[in-house]
């Protein structure tokens, strides 16, 4: 069946998303000692794609990942999960949201030790709720409306506003006018300067996330016997009858606590020494 060109022009603000986002993250990554894995070919992966998987070994496609201590030829850990998207009707934004939600989150779980920076980049028409759905789970949001969408083609003379009634005909010349257009990267920036206070903040957001460090780790080696009490009461005696003195108990478990500069911390809890070794071994 042959793509409709209403896809098909959508496609081309989808791509120039990327193409607005990528000078952007490329400095970025260059400030920040970091590698940019992008589209394309890459010695350290095969294919075109930006494939990672996840800790149940499902492959996720996504648009930009950022990383530490990688090369084009070997990959490193990933520091952020960038994904883009462009909606034309509300009806529609709900479902991205969650099509976004199910490709980085698990990501993010897998590579939870480095707590890599969540961020995706939206345009078009998105309802509050779905934007709300993202933020809550974590996700740094950077939303270009669609009105500066326009008006950014616009600039360009190319109308690229349209609704379920446009022709065929109209989006022909639309597309035209695209494929025509010398210099896309143009229209590209001038996107991001009609949002430029939003695309500020998202990379305030990007900078605070890689730049963070370890400010101190708490372990707490705990000895004794689990006690499990079905009531508040029987807890409340059981602590008023329990001995403070010091014995010689076993141990239970080793619970560490990292804190970060920026406030985040993550907690985890091990049997014994030696996995408690290998979990702070693997954030050096």
């Amino acid at each position: 069946m042959a793509e409709s060109l209403s896809h098909k022009f959508g496609q081309i603000i989808g791509d120039l998303l990327e193409l607005a986002l990528e000078p952007h993250l490329q400095k970025f990554a260059k400030k920040h000692k970091l590698f940019l894995d992008k589209k394309g070919e890459r010695k350290g992966r095969t294919g075109k794609k930006v494939s990672w998987f996840d800790g149940n070994n499902n492959k996720h496609d996504l648009d930009f990942v950022l990383e530490r201590g990688a090369t084009n030829d070997t990959v490193g850990i990933p520091v952020a999960f960038i994904e883009s998207a462009w909606r034309r009707y509300t009806k529609h934004s709900r479902n991205k949201a969650q099509e976004i939600q199910s490709a980085i989150l698990p990501l993010a779980g897998k590579y939870q030790n480095s707590s890599p920076f969540v961020g995706v980049v939206l345009a078009g028409v998105f309802t509050s709720g779905a934007l709300s759905q993202l933020k809550s789970n974590g996700f740094t949001v950077l939303y270009f409306p669609y009105e500066t969408v326009i008006k950014a083609f616009k600039k360009f003379g190319i109308d690229a506003a349209f609704d379920e009634k446009t022709a065929e005909a109209d989006f022909r010349k639309k597309i035209d006018n695209w494929k025509n257009l010398i210099n896309k990267s143009e229209v590209a920036n001038e996107l991001m300067k009609l949002n430029r206070k939003d695309v500020k903040e998202f990379f305030v957001a990007l900078t605070n996330s890689v730049s963070r460090f370890i400010e101190r780790i708490i372990i707490l080696p705990l000895h004794g016997q689990e006690s499990v009490i079905n009531t508040v009461s029987e807890a409340i005696n059981f602590l008023k009858k329990y001995s403070e003195e010091k014995p010689k108990l076993p141990l239970c478990k080793y619970e560490i606590i990292i804190k970060y500069n920026t406030g985040d911390k993550i907690e985890a809890s091990f049997k014994n020494k030696t996995d408690s070794i290998k979990f702070l071994e693997s954030y050096i």
